[in-house]
């Protein structure tokens, strides 16, 4: 067999290629109008020979080593396909989550230096009108639209497969560029290798994943956490993989039962999403048997792994590095756990220095001879100076560790809500709102609103969406709130939504929130309304 570094993307895929070719590893799976489900595979060979045609394909656009291109989609199978072109031809794929509109797409888009762009349907006008008059291409998912080639055809393209030599020969050179969520500003890039992605291939061995599992995801392929863990995990050791075209948490349940999921991952503010769902006689008849959760509320931790039968590791970590685990059932509920051997966690203050076990600060992470992670945000010496300063990994969150080295997570730095002199946990209001049978989906967060309130506090705005917006009481809902939550937690207002608006990982977009809040008064209730 010929010596290839499977620390490359496509010199993995051309391994497994000799071991498995024919392997169902990839499954993705879309819900069609009359609620069926329509699914599509990958086996490694055909990853293999779609990367070499469509390598091919990127080729004849011009594109060359260190490159970049964009890929505006959906999780379409297509997305992993040029994941291993990018890898054959060593450019640099550009991952955007394709609900990202206007001027910030338009950023994304020129910041990164795309040459080009793969657009799925959903995001084409957008990107046909951030790039008007320029001399980028794009290229369509189908089999072409207007004067748009379309990926569906170089596929289905003539026989032989190309067999272009694989052009990745380094392991710290750029992967792709990844952006971070972007809550609060314009987002910044992380320079992505290819060792970075290779780390997935310790996963399994933590979690105890082996082939006989199946893994699921309903992330963004865009995001850090669906494309390192569930189907990183899934390139690097074989282990099949269910992923959605787009998730839907009123069908999350069906898909692992159709295709015998036994393990997935949440985000926080998923698990309040899928919480809020109306109870069912059959909600713990799955085969999933564990999720690996990031900031699952402690308030619904019990609750949540009761009513769905399922172990719930917790994990804490972001693209940029940084990482603890919580074991199910190793250590205490609403940890995020500790860091592993290869690494130290501290929480330092405002100056930089350790605080004693139980006072707050931001959680901070160097290696463990040390030495501070590697970071690199793309021209952007000053973000990444600030990131790393000090020699610690500065994760911009809130936590303390208790005496045992528990990591408890608190917030987001300056996303906590002060309220008389107090700080309000959205979680335990969160979960109050989720309960009520009229919300079916909830974000909480904090706003000054009222005129004359002391400086850094806020008031509680629970944003909803009603199951059914004709009939919503949101009177009902501040009595309801009265009835579970104390006096400084109910909520001041209830805002009310069509959905939450949220990034390619699920997460609220509080930004956009605050927006709405003020533009569309309508929507908003007082407490004393």
């Amino acid at each position: 067999m010929p010596e290839r570094n499977p620390i490359i993307l496509a010199n993995l895929i051309r391994n497994w290629c000799d071991q498995a070719p024919e392997r169902e590893l990839l499954t993705f799976v879309a819900v069609d109008t009359d609620g069926k489900f329509q699914d599509e595979k990958r086996s490694y060979q055909q990853l293999w020979d779609n990367g070499q045609r469509l390598a091919a394909w990127l080729q004849s656009q011009g594109m060359q080593k260190g490159d970049a291109f964009a890929l505006v989609m959906q999780n379409h199978p297509e997305f992993v396909d040029f994941m291993v072109a990018s890898s054959i031809l060593g450019t640099v794929f550009v991952p955007i989550d394709s609900r990202t509109r206007g001027d910030k797409l338009k950023y994304m888009l020129d910041f990164a230096g795309c040459k080009g762009a793969v657009v799925g349907d959903n995001a084409l006008a957008e990107v046909e009108s951030v790039w008007q008059g320029g001399n980028q291409w794009i290229a369509t998912l189908g089999e072409g639209e207007g004067s748009y080639p379309g990926i569906s055809t170089v596929l289905a393209g003539p026989m032989p497969v190309p067999e272009l030599e694989v052009a990745s020969t380094d392991p710290a050179a750029p992967m792709q560029l990844l952006y971070t969520s972007g809550t609060t500003g314009d987002p910044k890039a992380i320079l992505s290798t290819n060792d970075r992605y290779s780390v997935s291939a310790t996963l399994p061995a933590v979690f105890g994943l082996g082939e006989n599992d199946c893994l699921y995801t309903g992330l963004s392929l865009t995001h850090a956490n669906a494309q390192i863990i569930t189907l990183g995990m899934a390139l690097q050791k074989g282990i099949p993989a269910v992923i959605s075209v787009k998730f839907t948490k009123s069908r999350l349940w069906d898909i692992t039962r159709a295709y015998g999921c036994t393990f997935f991952n949440l985000l926080g503010g998923m698990t309040t999403a899928i919480y809020a769902e109306p109870p069912r006689d059959d909600d713990a008849d799955n085969p999933v048997r564990m999720i690996l959760s990031a900031g699952m509320p402690s308030a619904i931790w019990d609750d949540f792994s009761q009513r769905f039968g399922v172990q719930l590791f917790e994990f804490y970590g972001a693209a940029e590095g940084g990482l603890t685990f919580n074991p199910a059932g190793v250590g205490p509920v609403g940890s995020c756990g500790k860091p592993p051997p290869s690494m130290q966690i501290a929480i330092l203050d405002a100056d930089g220095n350790p605080v004693a076990p139980g006072v707050a600060g931001e959680i901070c992470f160097r290696e463990a001879n040390g030495s501070c992670p590697s970071l690199t945000y793309f021209k952007n010496p000053e973000a990444t100076a600030k990131k790393v300063a000090g020699g610690w990994l500065h994760m911009g969150d809130i936590g303390h560790i208790d005496e045992d080295g528990w990591l408890f997570f608190h917030y987001r730095m300056g996303g906590g809500i002060r309220k008389h002199g107090d700080f309000v946990n959205p979680a335990f209001v969160e979960k109050a709102l989720s309960e009520i049978e009229s919300i079916s989906d909830v974000y909480v967060y904090g706003l000054a609103v009222s005129e004359g309130m002391a400086p850094g506090e806020k008031e509680v705005i629970g944003a909803v969406v009603p199951a059914d917006r004709a009939t919503f009481d949101a009177n009902a809902v501040f009595r309801a709130c009265r009835e579970k939550l104390d006096r400084n937690s109910v909520p001041d207002f209830i805002q009310v939504l069509d959905e939450i608006p949220k990034t390619a990982s699920e997460k609220p977009q509080e930004r956009f929130l605050v927006e709405t809040f003020k533009s569309n008064p309508g929507d908003v209730y007082a407490a004393n309304g």
